[in-house]
């Protein structure tokens, strides 16, 4: 897909005026931005346009305002941060579009920046509206994706933009996420496993299927691997456990036995009475869940298993925590990672929970890559075609 696509260092800016569409949906708290992850991997794109003399307007989303005002989604707080991390100013325009936008972004002089207001305090973004489009691009004269992350919606800055600029190119993270998950799912290195954790199997039931046909081994874990127990009559207590889903499940090991790859699950798992309490967990010592406890990780054993299975692949690829680690439990998490990791294998983490536990464990470095996409990133590997990729200029 993204072979044909054409890349901010392939073509000649200096001086343009740019629209960038980034992913600065980034979590708030007080007014400040709690996590910057997101923003940090954009800067070697917005340096190399600076230094290029080019004039920079960024677009984003943040939250969900439904086309709605609300002060709590402001981009306020993720412009002030960048303004850090670049150590220049960066202004944020009133609106996304309209006359005092259009004032801000001619005033800008070369090198400078303006953050545009939330999108999505316009119901024409995701309704991919032709007029909002038109006055989006009239911003620029170049338009960069640099946000993968939202390159599987059809929304306006994402997609119907391209229609009216003159040229659309990739930014360098845009190139960076394509390049690492094609690799993946194109031309895996064998042994090539996947680990799935995390909750919602119904979400995942296209990955799962287009996993089956590529991995050699797959594990899965985390909330994600109570349906499968399920379906294999084994009790899972009063863990988290969507009983529509173990049909699915069931259908899914039924499939994996077709195939003859082996499917991983926990032999093993942490307990607790109530995760909410973020009590001390204790081991079950086998595969079942006495009634009265919740399963909160993988255990001691599943560990091990899990870390065995890892030792001598060559290509793995990760979305989903294998525990509750929001409430603290990371064990398991923390195990599986550094197996991957003592692998060598060509390794590629994905989704917003996979890149905060890996974070929160200072692993995130020690992977081949890290996905800022959560559903793009599925949606790609997959195999889906995403708008945002589609639509750019091809080289």
């Amino acid at each position: 897909m993204f072979i044909e696509k054409s890349c901010i260092d392939e073509v000649d800016l200096a001086g343009k005026q740019v629209l960038v569409r980034v992913d600065f949906n980034v979590p708030l708290r007080e007014g400040r931005v709690v996590d910057d992850e997101r923003i940090r991997a954009c800067l070697p794109t917005l340096r190399l346009l600076r230094e290029q003399g080019c004039r920079l307007i960024l677009a984003s989303h943040l939250g969900r305002p439904r086309g709605k005002r609300v002060a709590d989604l402001s981009l306020r707080p993720a412009a002030q941060r960048l303004a850090e991390l670049l150590g220049c100013t960066v202004p944020l325009a009133p609106d996304c579009v309209g006359p005092q936008a259009e004032a801000l972004a001619k005033k800008l002089g070369h090198g400078e920046c303006l953050m545009l207001e939330n999108l999505r305090f316009h119901p024409e973004e995701a309704a991919n509206d032709r007029d909002f489009c038109r006055q989006l691009a009239a911003l620029g004269e170049v338009y960069v994706n640099e946000a993968f992350s939202a390159s599987h919606r059809r929304h306006a800055s994402v997609a119907g933009i391209v229609e009216h600029v003159p040229l659309a190119v990739a930014g360098l993270l845009m190139r960076r996420e394509i390049e690492a998950l094609s690799q993946i799912s194109l031309d895996p290195a064998k042994p090539y496993a996947a680990i799935l954790g995390g909750a919602k199997v119904a979400d995942k039931v296209s990955l799962v299927e287009t996993l089956l046909l590529k991995v050699d081994r797959l594990i899965i874990g985390g909330a994600m691997a109570y349906p499968f127990l399920a379906a294999r009559d084994i009790s899972t207590g009063n863990s988290l456990l969507e009983n529509h889903t173990v049909e699915t499940a069931r259908a899914l090991l039924d499939k994996a036995g077709e195939l003859e790859v082996p499917l991983h699950l926990p032999v093993d798992h942490r307990v607790v009475k109530d995760p909410k309490l973020h009590e001390p967990a204790m081991d079950t010592r086998s595969e079942a869940i006495a009634d009265g406890y919740a399963a909160v990780d993988i255990g001691p054993r599943t560990e091990k298993l899990f870390a065995d299975v890892l030792s001598n692949c060559r290509c793995v690829l990760w979305n989903g925590p294998l525990g509750f680690f929001e409430g603290g439990y990371v064990s398991g998490s923390r195990a599986v990672a550094e197996a991957v990791i003592a692998s060598g294998a060509f390794s590629v983490a994905g989704g917003g929970d996979t890149a905060a536990v890996l974070h929160a464990l200072d692993l995130a470095g020690k992977f081949s890559h890290l996905s800022t996409g959560g559903g793009a990133s599925l949606e790609f590997l997959c195999g889906k075609t995403l708008p945002g990729i589609q639509a750019l200029n091809d080289r």
